[in-house]
This record gives structure tokens, C-alpha cells and sequence, in this order.
């Protein structure tokens, strides 16, 4: 029986997990991974080992996994009674949103879990998903210690000039600034980075998480100072089906002439819009790149200018740059992006090494290049096993030694 750090990653229509073996080496080890997919529509319970040995593939019908609580169930059913002998003593779950009151990950009592939910008006989309999942495993495992890491909490340090938006300070009390997203990628590049560039990780440095969900982050030896995710997970770079940066006229244009409801308008900024909106093809990188349509290079092309328009800005932040990462899904995966990004970046002195490009190695950067570059994977299950085994080890320090 292994002691395992259960970490619970909820999205909108799936809920992923991992399970860390804990014990008296205080580096956690991945024990298995997996995920309830296409809840509500064709649910489908699937999960290995940390080697990728299949270790169960369940299908259901959707009346049988309606929603996100049907969905822990179910995964906390076969951990308990078909999983490879495992036993929870502790869960921590990523959680979109921690307002400007939660600067650290936090266990989770019932008052937390009532601010939390309050926070769901900054994140309609994404808070109500991570909440279910964290309900339901405590109705399923009611005394089990609970940890909510945030994705925006490794940006409350930064400076108040980069939080603001230029309206009014009751509204900017009331919540309406610049939080930024994916904070728990960047974290755990951060951890990552002494070991690949130790000069860039003291410096100034890009970190692109291109993924489906896409952003920057401008870190200075170490802390986040700016990103270009702001008051919602909508701003910034253009993403798989998420607008990006939009003038606000655009909003009051499509409620006054096209007479969308707010309901409308979000249903399309976040599901419409993005890679599939420019090309009407796909939001998938990897299908732009196959086709020959000239809507789909014209999407490939605003998101790499973008990106590269952002490495301007954020360098400007930085007063400088000594190194750009790599990471997420297309950050990690594709060759043809990352090349086309850095050749926009030229001017700033990067300079690719293209057979190390074309190879995925960590430093894919000449070396004449003025700024290195890194393609590092992130991996925000691991920071949240972390932030959790250092939350619980008082409650269960027999199990999870320091």
C-alpha cells in the first residue's frame, strides 16, 4: 500500500489526476496520472502508471457522470477498490483564481472554501470546475487534509503599476485589476531553471507558456514583475479559441449593434474566437500547420506576431533580457513555432541553433545568440504535490517525513 499526494487539476468538461508516492525521502515521485474525460457527453475514466502502462480505460454513460462530483467519485472509486494499492493522505488542487487575499497555496476549511467560491465572478469559467472537484472528493473523503494552490498567486508580488487598469480606484478595490494566470507553470520553470541556465535564472528572463491556454511572464531574478494574462484568463496572447487582447469597444459593439446577450459575448470571446476564429479550421497548432489554407497561415502568423510583439513589451519591463523559455504544450512540442517566434525576435539579439531547435533539446539557442533560449516542460502537478506535502506534514508527519 503507497502513501500517495493525490493532485486534482479540474477544467471545464474534465477533471485530471495524479498521484505522488510520499514517504521518507522528501522528493515526491510520480505514482500514476490520469483523467475523467468528456464528462457529461462520453465519459471516460482513463489512467497509468508512471512508466505509461495503461492501468484502467472505463467508459460510462453520460447520465452516470453528469458532472464534476460524479466524476471524483468515480476516480475515488477505483483508487480505493481497483487502483494499485493506494492510500490518500493528503489533495491538492489547482485553483484558477485566489483574488488579491490568497498570495499562497492554503488548506482548506470551510471558510476558505466560501471565499473561494466568491471569487467564481472573476472566473465564471474556470472556478466553478476546480471548486466541484475539491466538494466532491471531501464528500467522498470527508477528513482528508485539502490544499488549493492558485494560478494566480505567483504574480501578487508584483509591482502595483502593473496591476492597475486606468479606471477608477473603487473599482480597482473592488477587485477589477490585473491578476495574471498560469502562475503555477511559471513557478515550477523557476524551480527548474538553476539547473539548465543558473546565470539566466539570477536575470531577466521570458517565460512563453504556449499552450491552448497561452501567456507570458516577465521574471526577474526569480519573481514574476508583469504577464501579459490581466483580469481574466481572456487577455493578452491570442490562444486556441480565446480572443486575447481586444479593444473593450468590441464588447459594447456587439452588445449594442449585433445584440449578443454578456452570456453571448463570453460564450464567444472564450469558446469562438482565438486560432479556430482566425482560421474557421481548428484550434489545434498541429492541424494550422498541415493545412494549406490561407485562413489557417494567417492564424499562425497572428499568434507568432503576437508572441513576439509581447517579447518586445515585456523586455521593455524588463529593461533588458538575458534568456526566453519555452513551455506548455506548443511552447514544448513544436519546432516550427518556436523557430518562427524567434526569428521576429532577431532584432533583440536571439539567434537560433536550428538542428538543436528540430530536436527539442533544453538550450536551442547559437551560441552568438545575445539571449539564450530554453525549452524547458512544466509541469504544475509537481508544484502543487510540493506545496502540499509542506502544508500537511504537520497533520500527518508520520507519513510524510521532512
Amino acid at each position: 500500500m503507497r502513501d500517495v499526494i493525490l493532485v486534482i487539476n479540474a477544467g471545464s468538461s474534465s477533471l485530471k489526476f495524479s498521484a505522488f508516492a510520499v514517504g521518507t525521502d522528501p522528493a515526491l515521485s510520480l505514482y500514476l496520472q490520469g483523467q475523467v474525460e468528456q464528462i457529461g457527453t462520453h465519459p471516460r475514466l482513463v489512467a497509468c502508471n508512471a512508466e505509461g502502462g495503461l492501468l484502467v480505460e472505463r467508459s460510462f454513460e453520460p447520465h452516470a457522470v453528469p458532472d464534476h462530483e460524479a466524476a471524483m467519485a468515480e476516480m475515488a472509486t477505483w483508487l480505493r477498490n481497483d487502483g494499485p494499492g493506494t492510500r490518500l493522505v493528503a489533495a491538492g488542487h489547482r485553483v484558477v483564481h485566489g483574488g488579491f487575499a490568497f498570495a499562497d497555496p492554503v488548506l482548506i476549511d470551510d471558510k476558505v472554501l466560501i471565499r473561494l467560491e466568491a471569487l467564481t465572478r472573476l472566473a465564471p469559467l474556470h472556478q466553478p470546475a476546480n471548486l466541484a472537484g475539491i466538494r466532491g472528493l471531501r464528500r467522498r473523503f470527508p477528513h482528508l487534509p485539502q490544499v488549493a494552490c492558485f494560478d494566480t498567486a505567483f504574480h501578487r508580488g508584483h509591482p502595483e503599476i502593473a496591476d492597475r487598469f486606468a479606471i477608477p480606484n473603487e473599482l480597482y478595490e473592488d477587485g477589477v485589476r490585473r491578476y495574471g494566470f498560469h502562475g503555477l507553470s511559471y513557478e515550477y520553470i523557476v524551480q527548474r531553471l538553476p539547473s539548465f541556465a543558473p546565470r539566466e535564472a539570477q536575470g531577466r528572463v521570458i517565460v512563453c507558456h504556449l499552450g491552448s491556454g497561452a501567456s507570458m511572464c516577465a521574471i526577474k531574478s526569480g519573481r514574476s514583475l508583469d504577464s501579459t494574462m490581466g483580469f481574466t484568463a481572456l487577455d493578452g496572447l491570442p490562444m486556441g479559441t480565446r480572443c486575447g487582447a481586444l479593444d473593450p469597444g468590441v464588447v459594447t459593439y456587439l452588445i449594442r449593434e449585433k445584440r449578443l446577450s454578456a452570456a453571448e459575448v463570453e460564450k464567444l470571446l472564450y469558446h469562438g474566437c482565438g486560432l479556430r476564429g482566425l482560421s474557421g479550421i481548428s484550434n489545434d497548432v498541429r492541424d494550422l500547420l498541415e493545412s494549406r489554407d490561407a485562413a489557417a497561415a494567417l492564424a499562425l502568423d497572428y499568434f507568432t506576431y503576437h508572441v513576439a510583439r509581447q517579447l518586445g513589451s515585456l523586455a521593455a519591463v524588463l529593461e533588458g533580457l538575458d534568456g526566453i523559455v519555452f513551455t506548455a504544450g506548443i511552447g514544448e512540442h513544436s519546432p516550427e513555432i518556436r523557430a518562427r517566434i524567434c526569428r521576429r525576435a532577431a532584432w533583440l539579439g536571439v539567434r537560433l541553433d536550428d538542428d538543436a531547435n528540430t530536436a527539442n533539446e533544453p538550450c536551442i539557442s547559437a551560441r552568438d545568440s545575445a539571449v539564450t533560449v530554453w525549452v524547458i516542460p512544466t509541469n504544475e502537478e509537481a508544484i502543487i504535490a510540493q506545496h502540499t506535502a509542506g502544508l500537511v506534514r504537520p497533520l500527518v508527519p508520520a507519513i510524510i517525513s521532512s
